[in-house]
């Protein structure tokens, strides 16, 4: 029997540090304090984070929010696993669960959260299953990081930081949440 050898993952080594964790705490307060300004307030705002990073941000920008305006803003997840359209090996869509998002997004101005904006597919998928769910008034999309090389015509209404990028370099942003760690990092293959 012939066995491919399985596909080596490319090596990636850190260029630089981006940001370290009071840098991603005060982008996240500038983001917080612009979103309100924005929105006029927080009447009929929702921030909807992108699983997965764009969760913890989504949170803490809520955070930030109920502090500065002393009133909540809710926040919700979203799973785009199964809109994404460079997962070839999915069949077809299936329903996503109704309690997915914790809050009804009808007539509400949404901020979609994500860590980096790179080619505009995840957020193309998240607009796919956000719209599943119902009909917001108006979509702004929040990023930690943009780094450029859109193949889909999206920009980010909010933006912590653009960072010119090449194709061999990643950012790489690490939340304590999920990685034990906090800072944003450049790397390359």
């Amino acid at each position: 029997m012939n066995v491919k050898p399985s596909p080596r993952k490319t090596a990636l080594h850190q260029k630089a540090q981006l940001m370290s964790a009071s840098e991603i705490e005060r982008t996240l307060v500038r983001l917080a304090y612009e979103i309100v300004e924005k929105n006029d307030g927080i009447n009929g705002l929702g921030l909807i984070g992108i699983r997965r990073r764009g969760v913890p941000i989504a949170e803490r920008l809520g955070k930030i929010i109920t502090r500065i305006e002393n009133a909540e803003v809710p926040v919700g997840t979203l799973d785009i696993t199964f809109y994404r359209d460079d997962l070839s090996t999915l069949g077809p869509k299936p329903v996503v669960q109704e309690g997915e998002i914790g809050f009804s997004i009808e007539d509400k101005n949404i901020v979609l959260v994500d860590d980096v904006l790179f080619t505009g597919r995840t957020v193309r998928a998240a607009m796919d299953a956000l719209f599943s769910h119902g009909r917001p008034r108006r979509v702004q999309l929040c990023v930690l990081i943009d780094r450029g090389h859109r193949e889909l015509p999206v920009e980010a209404s909010f933006v912590g930081r653009n960072v010119q990028t090449t194709m061999n370099e990643v950012i790489e942003v690490k939340l304590t949440e999920i990685d034990d760690a906090e800072k944003v990092l450049l790397m390359e293959k």
